[in-house]
């Protein structure tokens, strides 16, 4: 899995900066390095240290994944108004009870699949859920609907974009609970992915 590849490269490299006497434009290199595995191709503007953290600043070029309309698109949002992009953003606390329970079903889903032989351990769980900054009504949603079998299948039918944006990045944390994303995480990310981007 991905994890397993990415983990010890990381620790390669964390050696690599200590150990350096280069340390700032090794610094450099490697983050841009890093975010070109993702096809981004990044630039390091600044890089400072204090209060026990590192401060970097870069500049992001198209990834190469990109469609340059969607492109084209992510700088025109980024160039509105702080305040008019507040009055866009999609609220779950606006969902309608059918969405709630929509997106709280394809979480639980997400948590089904992520340990199909095991059953859930809902003590140690919850926690973990609430870190990810889901609202309490949302993770006892999560927890009711994971009383039942969830089906993908079900849950992407009428499934809307807003449900999906917000669902999608809640999704991604649950499925890296375990540091690792099985096939049938996999599918669900990839729909929800999707179903994101038809609007």
């Amino acid at each position: 899995m991905l994890s397993q590849i990415v983990r010890p490269m990381v620790q390669t490299q964390i050696r690599l900066l200590a150990n350096s006497r280069a340390t700032r434009p090794t610094m450099v290199s490697t983050v841009a390095h890093w975010l070109g595995f993702l096809g981004v191709r990044a630039q390091v503007t600044q890089l400072n240290a204090g209060s026990g953290k590192i401060h970097i600043s870069i500049s992001v070029d198209k990834p190469e994944a990109c469609d340059t309309h969607d492109w084209q698109q992510i700088l025109r949002n980024l160039d509105v108004s702080e305040t008019e992009a507040d009055a866009v953003v999609t609220n779950p606390a606006e969902f309608t009870p059918q969405q709630k329970s929509k997106m709280q079903r394809l979480l639980a889903y997400l948590i089904q699949v992520g340990n199909p032989d095991q059953p859930t351990d809902w003590e140690s769980l919850q926690p973990q859920l609430q870190t990810f900054g889901l609202p309490e009504e949302t993770i006892l949603g999560i927890r009711s609907a994971l009383k039942v079998p969830q089906s993908l299948e079900d849950l992407l039918e009428g499934l809307d974009s807003d449900v999906a944006a917000v669902a999608l990045p809640k999704a991604v944390s649950i499925a890296m609970l375990d540091r690792a994303v099985n096939p049938h995480e996999d599918q669900a990310l990839m729909s929800l992915l999707k179903a994101m981007k038809h609007q």
